[in-house]
C-alpha cells in the first residue's frame, strides 16, 4: 500500500471550491471509473472515491483542498508519478483566475488530443477489415 497526502491552499471560497470539486468527481467517475460520493457540509465538503486499487477522500474548505489517497499494490508502484501529476495539475488550476473554466478547457484539450491520437488507428482498423459478404439473390 502507498499513501498520498496533498494539501493546497486556495482563495476560491467554499462555493467555487465546491463547484470545482464536484466537477472533478463527475469526471473521475466517467474517465477514471471511480465511485464517488459527494457529502456537502456547512463549512466543508468531502468527496469520497474508490475503484479497484485506489480509494480516498478529498476534503474541500473555503481556503484549502486536502487529498488523502491509498493506492493498492499495483498502483502503488506508480505512486511518485501519480502524485506528481496530481500536484502539477492542481497547482496549474489554482494559478488560474477561474480554475473551473481552466479545468473544463483542459478536459476539452485532453479529449481532442486523445481523439486525434486514436483516430488513425480506428481508420486503419476499419480499412483493414474486408467488406461484409453479400448474399446474392436468386
Amino acid at each position: 500500500m502507498a499513501d498520498i497526502h496533498i494539501v493546497r491552499e486556495h482563495a476560491l471560497g467554499l462555493e467555487q471550491a465546491r463547484k470545482l470539486a464536484f466537477r472533478w468527481a463527475e469526471v473521475a467517475e466517467k474517465k477514471l471509473e471511480m465511485d464517488c460520493t459527494y457529502a456537502e457540509g456547512k463549512s466543508s465538503d468531502v468527496v469520497s472515491f474508490k475503484r479497484p486499487g485506489a480509494s480516498g477522500e478529498l476534503k474541500v474548505t473555503k481556503d484549502r483542498f486536502e487529498l488523502d489517497a491509498r493506492l493498492g499494490l499495483l498502483l502503488g508502484v506508480f505512486k511518485a508519478r501519480i502524485e506528481s501529476e496530481i500536484v502539477k495539475n492542481l497547482d496549474q488550476l489554482l494559478e488560474q483566475e477561474d480554475p473551473l473554466h481552466a479545468f473544463e478547457q483542459g478536459l476539452q484539450k485532453h479529449e481532442t488530443k486523445h481523439a486525434a491520437k486514436h483516430a488513425p488507428r480506428k481508420a486503419a482498423a476499419k480499412a483493414a477489415k474486408p467488406p461484409a459478404a453479400r448474399k446474392k439473390s436468386p
